[in-house]
């Protein structure tokens, strides 16, 4: 019996054509319409098509992807089914995948994938981005790598996965690590293996408060204390360098911390990890007001990850611990 792959599709891009009475490029197709497009696909398995949303990923929710990794979960609990390509929208493809990364339940391969031409576009790239996500959610090779994105023929773990340009074909790249893999013709060849995944299990992800601020000059600490104001559940803010802020935001810090909001500091940095080195409200200052360090973790993967460990009872006071060992 031929293998059984799902294809969850979600919009973006990748089932996108151009809307000449309101011209503007809109999500419009559906996954039996982005399929077709490649006729490759015949002879590779049985390809059963999910029609989950057909959205921009720009306008997607943290909902919305809790609902999309509790969907992979149910298609991969299935015994016939041998993995789950999703299609989605490159804008926030990288979040989606990191969310069901860490809430997934199955050794199976779960590969994202999408395009950044349209899919009326002459030189669509989609159809080969399909093709090769297919052929690595059916590789043998690719179980237990938990979720991954799949573009221009390069295979790119969850954890260390960003989209890096707004129109380059090969927009994901995983800065510092490098790709766990790639798609040659037929074949699929991994070079590693991700060290550092868990997953967590989640009923349900309530609505919660997790604001993620950049630090930048003259940064007003005035917009984070009205943000604590409001009530926060956690707090993420991208620091400077190594994980540096002024002077300012240290009482700031100490409050969140004494009112039990966590803060997560990353980098704004792209690549490279933070450390509580400087005083003078450098980043040593700020992990004694009660900051939690992230690692080489970037700042919208650590709020989903916050947020995880947020909702999760057994884990909800262990956060800075399970930080350390997902981003030491």
């Amino acid at each position: 019996m031929a293998a059984r792959v799902v294809l969850i599709s979600t919009g973006g891009t990748i089932a996108s054509r151009f809307d000449p009475r309101s011209g503007r490029t809109l999500a419009s197709q559906r996954g039996a319409d982005v399929l077709a497009q490649v006729p490759q696909l015949k002879g590779l398995g049985k390809l059963e098509v999910d029609d989950f949303a057909t959205v921009s990923s720009f306008d997607i929710s943290v909902g919305f992807g809790f609902a999309l990794a509790q969907r992979i979960n149910q298609q991969l609990a299935r015994k016939e089914v041998a993995g789950v390509v999703v299609t989605h929208g490159t804008d926030t493809m990288e979040e989606s995948c990191w969310l069901a990364d860490l809430l997934l339940d199955s050794d199976k391969p779960v590969v994202f994938t999408g395009a950044q031409r349209p899919h009326d576009d002459p030189l669509p790239d989609g159809p080969g981005n399909l093709l090769s996500a297919v052929r690595t959610a059916l590789s043998p090779a690719a179980a237990a790598l938990g979720a991954v994105i799949c573009f221009a023929d390069q295979i790119h773990a969850a954890r260390d996965v960003t989209k890096l340009s707004t129109s380059a074909l090969a927009t994901f790249q995983s800065p510092g690590k490098g790709p766990l893999g790639e798609v040659d013709g037929g074949q699929v060849i991994l070079y590693r293996r991700p060290a550092r995944r868990r997953s967590f299990t989640l009923a349900e992800l309530p609505e919660m408060r997790v604001p993620l601020f950049r630090l930048s000059i003259g940064f007003e600490v005035q917009l984070l204390e009205l943000a604590l104001d409001l009530g926060l559940d956690g707090l993420v803010i991208e620091a400077f360098g190594r994980g540096n802020g002024p002077l300012a935001l240290l009482p700031v810090v100490e409050r969140a911390a004494g009112t039990g909001v966590p803060v997560v500091i990353t980098s704004r940095c792209p690549t490279g990890r933070v450390a509580p080195i400087y005083g003078n409200g450098g980043g040593k200052d700020l992990a004694e007001a009660g900051a939690i360090f992230a690692g080489d973790l970037r700042g919208p993967k650590a709020r989903l990850l916050l947020m995880v460990l947020l909702a999760a009872p057994d884990t909800k006071s262990r956060i800075g611990e399970i930080f350390h060992d997902l981003a030491p």
